[in-house]
């Protein structure tokens, strides 16, 4: 921390006051967001829900950091430096950091070490590795002699990220932006406001300069007053399409850069030379994990129909494996959906499943013993068509959808029927050949025999699935403006 930064005003994981440049500042707004755990319904903290003005305030400190060359006059590999410091702090606090995001959004700690922690500080020393070995500068032979082309920060982003993975999506947007050289205004979700400004402290101990980074906990009013600010050059969202859909537009009318990351409706395609008893424990977890509140879920999966009984009964016994259970049971795997409402909405779509045809092999319950929280048990549905709502919506919640195919032409076209393309998974014994069908999947990233996103690579979707990527050197170009200076016929810069 630095010099200048104060002691986080808390007790326990109560913010009086708000993160803005590195240090504690009173709000202008009265209002409080209270966060309660989803797995007990418990109240685990609070901060203040920051207001316009105090959104105002944050991109006010956010640019005059900018243009002081504070941050964005530091040589990339300084900057990488203190990007890769924070995942060793990451690192060394885990186990705090840890319990901490489960108290927020439920997910047992051993599922937050492997599904947020692991690949948060993966992409923060990527983004590191990038900005050290990118060409930042460099000289070509034009029509009227040489042109120095120069990579230039975007200036003050505003960053607004989703609650189902808050540590990952934090580091992924931190990662690249801070990277760059940029000033950041990170909106958290609602419901995952704490550990935002725990985060948001690491990267102030690394050594982040002072006016920098700053976080503004608050609901879509205080991300539409985000957007909104002329100041803010940049918007990166992570969260629903329908969101998604009202920031690009808002977006374009100020003619402000973004990158969208949205929605998913990914189809994993069992081929027919694949072992039931092999892949159905990973097949299963690719559409569970995060208890499906994950945007890349492999939630539709295709399956030859002279095979699919054989390769349902594994899967169900595969999920029947993944125990619900609150954040302290050393045995849970799955947590509860982050509210109320969403549990009523997923119950909802499982109805409607039943309804148009759908027959629920596997069907959900509330468990026993977890009724302090939104638990919900797994589906998993055969007799599916691709035309139900429950193959073509993002349900978020723990629902497998298994469709019927005759040939492999049939299950590419049924894959790729979706207004989505984010994801998406085969499952062969030829892995050759699984890449043949990768390369015909319209989707950004694609996994044979598993599914992971790789921190060095580019993510990010097709269609309504976003703008633009993430992760790599892809990632941290999206933070990056080009510039061309054009120099005098017969000038040589090496002379």
């Amino acid at each position: 921390m630095t010099d200048t930064a104060q002691a986080a005003p808390t007790t326990s994981h109560d913010f009086s006051q708000l993160y803005i440049g590195g240090t504690w500042v009173a709000p202008h707004s009265s209002e409080v967001l209270e966060v309660h755990s989803p797995a007990t319904g418990q109240r685990v903290g609070s901060t203040p829900l920051a207001d316009a003005t105090d959104v105002d305030t944050a991109v006010q400190t956010a640019r005059a950091a900018f243009d002081s060359g504070v941050w964005r006059n530091t040589s990339p590999q300084d900057r990488a430096a203190v990007v890769a410091k924070v995942a060793d702090l990451i690192d060394e606090r885990g186990a705090e950091i840890a319990e901490l995001v489960s108290s927020e959004m439920g997910a047992p700690p051993v599922a937050v070490a492997t599904l947020q922690q692991l690949p948060a500080t993966g992409v923060l020393r990527e983004y590191a590795k990038a900005a050290t070995n990118y060409t930042w500068h460099e000289y070509r032979d034009g029509l009227f002699g040489k042109t120095q082309i120069t990579r230039e920060p975007v200036g003050v982003v505003g960053a607004i990220t989703a609650w189902n993975v808050p540590l990952f999506l934090i580091c992924n947007k931190l990662g690249p932006a801070l990277s760059a050289g940029c000033s950041v205004v990170l909106k958290p979700a609602p419901e995952t406001p704490l550990s935002a400004n725990l985060i948001a402290e690491l990267f102030t101990e690394a050594g982040l300069p002072e006016g920098v980074l700053s976080v503004i906990p608050g609901g879509p009013d205080t991300g539409k007053a985000l957007v909104a600010h002329p100041d803010v050059d940049k918007i990166t969202f992570t969260g629903s399409t329908a969101a998604g859909r009202a920031i690009g537009a808002a977006c374009g009318e100020q003619l402000k850069r973004c990158s969208l990351e949205l929605g998913g409706k990914s189809a994993a395609i069992v081929l027919a030379d694949a072992d039931p008893a092999e892949i159905a424990g990973m097949l299963t977890f690719t559409g569970l994990m995060n208890t499906g509140q994950a945007c890349v879920a492999q939630t539709r999966v295709l399956v030859p129909s002279a095979k699919r009984d054989e390769i349902v009964s594994a899967m169900i016994d595969a999920a029947k494996l993944l125990k619900p259970g609150l954040p302290d049971d050393p045995e849970a795997q799955l947590g509860p959906l982050i509210t109320e409402k969403q549990r009523t909405k997923v119950e909802d779509y499982i109805r409607q499943g039943k309804e148009a045809g759908a027959t629920a092999v596997l069907d959900s319950v509330r468990p026993e013993g977890l009724e302090s929280g939104y638990y919900l048990s797994p589906t998993i549905f055969t007799g599916v068509t691709n035309d139900m709502a429950i193959a073509r919506e993002e349900i978020f919640g723990p629902v497998i959808s298994v469709i019927d195919y005759e040939t492999e032409e049939e299950a590419v076209a049924i894959a790729n029927d979706s207004e989505y393309g984010l994801a998406g998974t085969v499952w062969t014994a030829d892995v050759e050949h699984g890449l043949q069908i990768a390369a015909q999947i319209r989707t950004g990233t694609y996994g044979v025999n598993w599914y992971a996103i790789d921190p060095g690579s580019p993510f990010g979707g097709y269609k309504n699935s976003g703008i633009g990527r993430e992760n790599g050197p892809e990632g941290l170009e999206s933070y990056l403006e080009h510039k061309s200076v054009i120099l005098p016929m017969g000038y040589d810069p090496n002379a």
